[in-house]
């Protein structure tokens, strides 16, 4: 750096330093606070870049230091530290000692403290651990490391439980010291140490995010997770466990996941493995290549172990079966000798991946339009099965996976549903193609074998390459063979029926079948008429037989129209018009016998016969006769409504009156009703006035009876209270008779005793005391007097006189 003006004091306070360089020797001093000193011209402030491990020159703030702070429960690690340990001291300038280049301390809190020049510190939190969390420890210099062991900061937890430990070498409290060779990997876990310091020669290793305190995995039930080791192994721990991985094992991963479900499996669901490392179980020896097919019959629930590699076609892993419900059935090809069988339902079908494979059919165009008339979805879906199946250059069938991969099924679905389940484990994955041989496959949403619903008066002949033939009679369901197609039949269409129109399907109507034709013939007048008609057709008998005509159509039109010529053949128009539609049932049907029942219209060559018949229309071809025969039709049908009106107006008549008859008695009926209410209402009112009268009454009485026993008892108060009157007065009068009693014997005594002192009384004692007494008498006299004698201007003789006028004592 250029050498700037700058201040020449360098004023440090208590917790700061700053190095200054000596620009003449190169020396640098670190000066201590607090301290002041005056820098000379060849001072120069500087700092160490640690990045970069040189002195840079600076400005003089810039080169203002504080000091290293390590709290309690920190630590800070020291590179570079001196050899006799000791820092440079406070409130003086410090030349540099010599540095132990290279060594690294660990110093725990608390600890205040500055830094020789070249020296570099990191001060670190304390690591403080959960049960489930561990620190890794990597030995960096082994005699400090061995030397320093029992200064390392542990806390035990307080809880200590039991816990297996694997073989990694665990640092506890209060153990011996571990093989603390350089580089060597320690793991601290959390269950045994809540609390730690390392102590120098050994320092924590960060993960990947730069955190010391590393997280382990907790396993609830049912889960399991893997570990790798460098080596190459694999550990498959499962829980409940907290699993802490050896210094040298990482947790093996999948799609963001470490821990996995185990597999449920249940006796419809099983999952194909292959042998990769020979073992014992139970009885059972197991050979390396050896393939299992693991269902939920021996194994409810699955965890996947270093012995197996799950085998997946695709990405289908575990194994379902197929619901096959009544009158349903799949096909599955066998992979060993490619055989193409059927299996029919009810039943939960699981094919055993090692030797069967679902298969589906492929339809033909004819076989879909014959076998599924009208059905276009059938039609379109296996016209392109075809198309996959000359893309992939396939032979005539699909396994469900071709299919699923060209088309969303619920096949598809399902196994969408598996994957989401993550299967952590080796694995082998092969090829979904397989050896071709004939099958089938059908719209993806029956997934089976052909199916053909026979419904409700239908038949169908199923004919076999082998020769077999069989009739199968709705309703019902038939799953058709491998071998087996379905017999065609024609039938002649349109009015009348002729060979240019035909239809081909593989279903024959053999209930309530209807055929209608159009039959010309012509009366023995020779008057050509013509009949519209329609056959009522069930098929009865022996079922073989029935398939036995072609064209049943035609065959039974032709033969009944030569019946219904020759029957109307014998009629004249006149008979024939009026009766026509009864002479072409019994040509057809036969006449009734005495039950009313026909015997005729059947045929023997294929069990057809005629039940019923409908005449829809009978019409003339000659127009003069049809009118000459409308008109005189139309004359009685004049005569006869004439007729039928008349009978119409007496009967509205007869019907009119009667209503009339009703109305009126239903009226009368009313009124009757409504004055037995009113009677019914007066007599309930009544009733209810003659209630209320007797309640009142009721509880007059009650009052009256209420009055009487207050009198009663208040009569018996009187009493009671006059009796203690009485008592009270007698006892009072008996009280005063006493104390009057003892009154005159009181006096009684009182007199004998004056009496007594009378007689001790003596007439010079008596001349005394009166001489006595009217000496004091005329001492209160004269001085009572005296004021009444300055008020009054008499003297005390004069009032003393006149106050004793009329006394005894006048005279003395």
């Amino acid at each position: 750096m250029s050498n700037p003006t700058r201040e020449r004091d360098l004023v440090l306070a208590p917790n700061e330093f700053a190095y200054i360089s000596d620009q003449t020797k190169g020396h640098i001093v670190a000066y201590v606070g607090p301290y002041k000193t005056s820098m000379a011209n060849t001072d120069q402030p500087v700092y160490f870049d640690s990045s970069r491990k040189k002195f840079i020159d600076c400005l003089l703030e810039d080169a203002i230091q504080t000091f290293t702070t390590v709290p309690e429960g920190w630590y800070a690690a020291l590179k570079n530290p001196s050899y006799d340990a000791v820092q440079p001291n406070q409130g003086s300038a410090n030349a540099s000692p010599k540095l132990n280049v290279g060594r690294k301390v660990n110093i725990p809190g608390p600890a205040f403290f500055a830094l020789w020049p070249g020296q570099m510190v990191r001060v670190i939190k304390g690591h403080r651990l959960r049960s489930n969390q561990y620190l890794i420890v990597r030995v960096y210099e082994e005699e400090q490391a061995k030397k320093n062991w029992s200064n390392a900061v542990i806390k035990p937890q307080k809880n200590e439980g039991e816990h297996k430990t694997s073989d990694t070498e665990d640092v506890k409290p209060n153990v011996e010291m571990p093989n603390l060779a350089v580089g060597k990997l320690l793991v601290i876990k959390g269950m045994d140490v809540s609390f730690y310091i390392p102590p120098t020669g050994l320092e924590i290793v960060a993960d990947s995010k730069g955190e010391y305190v590393r997280n382990a995995v907790t396993l609830e039930r049912l889960e399991y997770c893997i570990l790798l080791d460098e080596d190459g192994n694999k550990r498959y721990i499962i829980g409940p466990d907290v699993v802490i991985p050896k210094p040298t094992e990482h947790f093996y991963e999948k799609n963001g996941q470490v821990k996995f479900r185990a597999i449920e499996l249940i006796e419809n669901s099983g999952i194909h493995v292959k042998v990769i490392s020979p073992y014992k179980e139970g009885t059972n020896t197991y050979n390396i290549g050896d393939e299992l097919f693991l269902t939920g019959k021996e194994l409810k629930i699955y965890y996947p172990r270093v012995e197996h590699a799950i085998i997946k076609y695709g990405e289908q892993e575990i194994y379902h079966a197929v619901a096959i419900p009544p009158g349903e059935g799949r096909y599955f090809l066998n992979r060993t000798t490619g055989q193409i069988s059927l299996k029919k339902g009810p039943v939960m079908y699981l094919p055993d991946p090692r030797e069967a494979v679902i298969v589906q059919r492929i339809l033909s165009e004819k076989q879909a339009n014959l076998w599924y008339p009208g059905n276009k979805e059938v039609l379109d879906f296996n016209a392109r099965l075809r198309d996959v199946a000359r893309y992939e250059k396939l032979n005539d069938y699909l396994t469900q996976k071709e299919v699923k991969k060209y088309f969303k099924s619920d096949l598809a679905d399902e196994e969408a549903k598996d994957k989401k389940l993550e299967i952590a484990s080796d694995e082998f994955v092969r090829s979904q193609s397989v050896t071709k041989a004939k099958s089938i496959t059908l719209d993806t949403k029956f997934q089976g074998a052909v199916t053909i619903d026979v419904w409700t008066g239908y038949a169908i002949l199923v004919s076999g390459k082998t020769g077999t033939r069989k009739v199968i009679v709705g309703p019902q369901t038939y799953l058709l063979e491998y071998d087996e197609d379905l017999t065609v039949i024609e039938l002649s269409t349109g009015k009348p029926k002729n060979d240019d129109k035909l239809i081909r399907s593989v279903f024959l109507r053999s209930l309530h079948n209807k055929v209608s034709d159009i039959v010309h013939a012509e009366t023995k007048d020779l008057c050509p008429v013509e009949i519209s008609l329609s056959y009522r057709v069930n098929f009865t008998g022996d079922p073989e037989k029935w398939f036995n005509v072609e064209n049943y159509v035609k065959f039974l039109t032709d033969h009944m129209r030569s019946r219904i010529r020759n029957a109307v053949k014998k009629q004249s128009i006149i008979e024939f018009y009026a009766n026509g539609i009864d002479f072409v049932r019994d040509a057809v049907l036969g006449k009734p016998d005495a039950d009313g029942n026909r015997h005729s219209g059947k045929f023997d060559e294929n069990g057809m016969q005629i039940y019923d018949l409908e005449i829809f229309d009978i019409e003339i071809l000659d127009a003069d006769i049809q009118t000459v025969l409308y008109d005189a039709k139309h004359l009685e049908m004049k005569r006869n409504l004439q007729i039928v009106a008349k009978q119409n107006e007496y009967s509205f008549t007869v019907e009119h009156e009667d209503l009339s008859r009703k109305i009126a008695d239903e009226k009368s009926q009313t009124k009757r009703i409504g004055i037995d209410l009113q009677l019914s209402e007066l007599q309930k009112e009544l009733l209810l006035k003659l209630s209320v009268l007797d309640s009142e009454i009721q509880a007059q009485q009650k009052d009256l009876d209420a009055k009487l026993s207050k009198q009663t008892a208040l009569d018996g108060i009187d009493k009671h209270e006059l009796a203690r009157i009485r008592q009270k007065q007698e006892f009072d009068l008996e009280m005063a008779q006493r104390k009057l009693e003892q009154r005159i014997t009181e006096l009684q005594a009182e007199v004998k005793g004056v009496v007594e002192k009378a007689g001790a009384v003596t007439p010079d004692f008596i001349a005394a005391l009166q001489s006595f007494s009217d000496k004091a008498l005329a001492e209160k006299m004269a001085e009572s007097m005296a004021p009444l004698s300055i008020l009054g201007g008499k003297s005390i003789a004069d009032i003393f006189s006149n106050m004793l006028q009329g006394t005894v004592i006048e005279n003395v």
